[in-house]
């Protein structure tokens, strides 16, 4: 993810077309990675309208004549005359306020179109003057501040709630005068809550107490155990996984009273991060990491270990009295057309290892298993003759403790993404002798780069400080996809200044090197194709120093006991063998949780549709009933939201249309 323009404007780019300038020059050419995922769309980079706003413009006085004009037309239902107030590109992201989708809609006639198809939906909009950060001001759509507008935070209602948003302004020359005329580039719209259905926070809390003439009232505990056990009752929603997907779409559903319950087959809550490699530490920093309603510590380190958070999503679990069953596997589903709901069947298996069948009929079903679905294991020829550990990532547990055993031992890692590295890294660490066989080009950006360019101005201790996280992420998503990509190939441009040495001395040790899709970088490629990046974290000093050996270029022909051949017939002995090669689609884990029947009716999962929007996910899959949940912990966090409720409103008879 990345700061949205204005905001990243205003907190990195000092001498930033002087940097990418001399980027240019300084390094070898750095392609473009041209691929994206079957079937997606390839969302161009925007392009940068050249204004500049005087300094001594009336930011609030500008911002309210403007939404005068604007609920005047609204309040009149002037479809067209709204659309007219956008510039001829202009965008409106609308994330569940006008419909009930993730759309959006690029010049006045599509914004017509949706005005009209939405009719009486959008009922008001003005300034959020609730807070100094969130008032108008002059700002900037690019980098490097040559792309200048006036931006204001905003409140919306519509029909069924409120919601929030972001406006962006830029002056036009009036074909009538001289006057200055603004209209608005990019308009962001979300809805935020339900009328009657408000988050139980703050002023609305629980009491906790329940004391009365009742004899059989529970108290705390024991209605905890109840709504744990589902005792007679139902889940509304059966969610399928405990990562964060999972626990924070819980999370949601508990704020806004909807009955889930998350199953996992691990032991315990946070184990699908205990059992992966020993290093692993979160490549995100922690403030752009939070999880809803439960921030992370102010203690907390900036890169956290695996076994850290997993320890924290069992707190999470606990604190937030989810509902979570582990140990417990999906037996059997069906989805009943007639009757709109599911019958799933859970085995539950109990510490001691006795089993209980339970049956439920919920109305929704959420695939939280993970970004990705299967595994991505080459077949080989040879592979089942190799003598030593020869496994998947996602098997790897860790070189062997011992070091001194490890001595001479020859480790290769066929991959070179994120896990491909921390996997090098760790059997380097413990005396292997380690060669990373590199089939594609990877984007490498340093922490250093994500931390202070990427992410500095809106996620980082001191943006925090007046900016919290949910404005953030307000200013992060409201830019549309084509204005975030062309932020990104700024940014991309500005990391690799800052990066410099670090991707010159790759390149001098044999690693191939990208800048991602369009030039926009790593989020663009985590976007477009999930994965084909690493956020260094020191992996890449030790490929620039020699100490892990990098053969690039050459696909795998054969494995013989002890080697793999290339097709160039050179040979490369190993002792272990770790492909670091990545999953297929969530898609691949559909079918095979719940079979064809299903998997055959959902859509494609990520990249981007037509309109610059995530496919699927958080949205109707084309299966009714039926939804994806996935992405890292700060996608989790916003869009979980959404996704809770779409299905609130469908619970509350808000949205007729539930079919698929």
């Amino acid at each position: 993810m990345t700061a949205s323009s204005a905001e990243l404007a205003n907190g990195v780019a000092t001498n930033g077309a002087a940097a990418a300038d001399s980027t240019k020059s300084s390094l070898k050419n750095i392609p473009w990675d041209p691929r994206i995922e079957k079937g997606s769309f390839n969302i161009p980079p925007a392009q940068f309208p050249s204004t500049t706003i005087p300094t001594s413009t009336d930011a609030q006085q500008v911002a309210s004549d403007f939404l005068s004009t604007f609920s005047g037309r609204l309040a009149a239902r002037d479809h067209a005359g709204l659309a007219a107030l956008f510039t001829p590109k202009g965008y409106w992201r609308d994330h569940l306020f006008a419909s009930w989708d993730l759309r959006t809609l690029k010049g006045p006639a599509k914004i017509a179109d949706h005005l009209y198809a939405n009719a009486g939906r959008f009922k008001t909009i003005a300034i959020d003057d609730s807070a100094a950060h969130r008032a108008p001001s002059i700002s900037s759509l690019d980098v490097y501040g040559k792309s200048q507008c006036l931006s204001f935070f905003v409140t919306v209602t519509n029909d069924v709630g409120s919601g929030r948003g972001v406006v962006r302004l830029i002056p036009t020359e009036s074909s009538n005068s001289n006057d200055t005329t603004w209209k608005i580039e990019t308009l962001y719209t979300v809805l935020h809550e339900l009328t009657g259905f408000e988050e139980p926070l703050r002023a609305r809390r629980p009491r906790g107490g329940n004391h009365g003439d009742d004899r059989d009232t529970k108290n705390w505990l024991e209605q905890r155990l109840a709504s744990q056990s589902f005792d007679g009752e139902e889940p509304a929603v059966l969610i399928l996984g405990a990562g964060q997907g999972g626990l924070t779409s819980a999370a949601r559903f508990k704020m806004l009273g909807v009955p889930a319950l998350v199953v996992d087959q691990e032991d315990r809550v946070g184990d699908n991060w205990r059992r992966r490699y020993r290093q692993l530490v979160l490549h995100d920093p922690v403030w752009f990491d939070h999880m809803p309603y439960l921030e992370f510590p102010a203690h907390w380190p900036v890169f956290t270990p695996k076994d850290k958070l997993a320890e924290f999503f069992e707190a999470y679990v606990a604190l937030l009295e989810l509902n979570v069953w582990t140990r417990t596997r999906l037996v059997s589903s069906a989805w009943d057309d007639g009757q709109q709901r599911w019958t799933v069947t859970l085995e539950r298996r109990s510490a001691d290892g006795t089993t209980e069948t339970r049956t439920f009929h919920p109305r929704h079903v959420i695939q939280a298993t993970g970004h990705s679905g299967k595994k991505n294991m080459p077949a080989i020829k040879g592979m089942d003759t190799f003598k030593g550990r020869l496994c998947h990532s996602s098997e790897f547990t860790g070189a062997h403790a011992d070091a001194s055993e490890n001595t001479g031992k020859r480790a290769v890692v066929v991959g070179s993404c994120n896990s491909g590295h921390d996997i090098a890294q760790d059997l380097w660490e413990n005396g292997y002798n380690v060669t990373m066989v590199q089939r594609s080009s990877a984007n490498v950006i340093s922490n250093g780069a994500i931390i202070d360019i990427a992410l500095g101005s809106l996620y980082s201790e001191q943006a925090q400080a007046t900016l919290p996280v949910d404005d953030a992420d307000l200013l992060l998503w409201s830019s549309p996809m084509e204005y975030s990509k062309a932020v990104q190939v700024q940014v991309t441009q500005l990391a690799l200044e800052r990066d410099r040495k670090l991707l010159e001395g790759l390149q001098k040790a044999g690693f191939n090197l990208d800048i991602g899709p369009d030039g926009a970088g790593m989020f663009f490629k985590y976007f477009q194709r999930g994965g084909g990046y690493y956020i260094d974290v020191g992996a890449s000093q030790l490929i620039i120093d020699g100490k892990i050996k990098v053969k690039s270029g050459k696909d795998i022909t054969e494995v013989t006991p002890d080697a793999l051949v290339f097709e160039d017939g050179s040979r490369l002995q190993a002792d272990e063998v770790i492909f670091a090669t990545g999953y297929a689609n969530m898609n691949s884990a559909t079918r095979a949780i719940f079979g064809d029947a299903v998997a055959d009716k959902t859509s494609d999962v990520w990249a981007f549709d037509e309109e610059g929007e995530f496919r699927t996910m958080w949205r109707r899959s084309g299966h009714p009933g039926f939804w994806f949940m996935g992405g890292n912990l700060a996608i989790a966090r916003y869009y979980g939201k959404m996704l809770a409720l779409q299905i609130k409103a469908q619970e509350e008879g808000l949205i007729k249309d539930v079919k698929a």
